[in-house]
């Protein structure tokens, strides 16, 4: 069987709310999900172009000691109720250096920007990672998405102040959510001119 295209998403601030909702950043009750504006087109455009939907996502919270990897689980099954099923699968990184749980006070090559969490969906569900695309808010999504050897999406969010990077890693466009990021994705950047494209 050939290799497929995926799309692999960040989760917070770029899938679903985060800041908004838990101002620390760290989100692990499935009861404050809510999805961020132009995810459910989103998803919804890039499955039906035959895309393999993936969430890739940073956890530090788990090595803080904020939440359990179990609520971690138990968000991301949240958020694909909320999305149908959409998404064929989450990986997410419990390590941080900076962490207390000391099981989980360390690095870890899954951790963003390290591409680890990529390269591991690319294997297990045979993904044509040249095809691929990568979406996000931050500057180490871009760069894990570059170091796979993915097309990158940054998604800029001047209300939380995300969506901004150092130029060290420049995405390969910029949209203002899901929704342009997906058309950009497919082809149609037409439909949002605002779009910034890079070459």
């Amino acid at each position: 069987m050939p290799s497929r295209p995926a799309v692999f998403l960040d989760r917070d601030d770029t899938l679903i709310l985060c800041r908004e909702v838990s101002p620390d950043g760290d989100l692990g009750d499935p009861r404050l999900v809510r999805l961020a504006p132009g995810a459910v087109e989103a998803c919804e455009r890039l499955r039906a172009a035959g895309f393999v939907l993936v969430v890739v996502s940073n956890q530090g919270g788990v090595a803080r000691g904020r939440y359990s990897p179990a609520d971690v689980d138990a968000v991301n099954r949240r958020i694909n109720e909320l999305l149908g099923g959409a998404i064929s699968a989450f990986r997410f990184c419990p390590y941080h250096p900076g962490g207390t749980v000391a099981r989980f006070a360390r690095e870890h090559s899954w951790r963003k920007p390290s591409p680890g969490m990529v390269l591991d969906a690319a294997e297990v569900l045979g993904l044509d990672l040249s095809r691929s695309w990568l979406a996000g808010d931050s500057e180490r999504d871009i760069a894990a998405g570059k170091a796979a050897g993915c097309r990158t999406v940054l998604l800029r969010n001047d209300s939380t102040g995300t969506g901004r990077t150092t130029g060290l890693s420049a995405p390969d466009a910029v949209a203002s959510d899901l929704a342009q990021a997906a058309a950009i994705m497919l082809g149609d950047p037409a439909t949002f001119p605002q779009a910034v494209h890079r070459s």
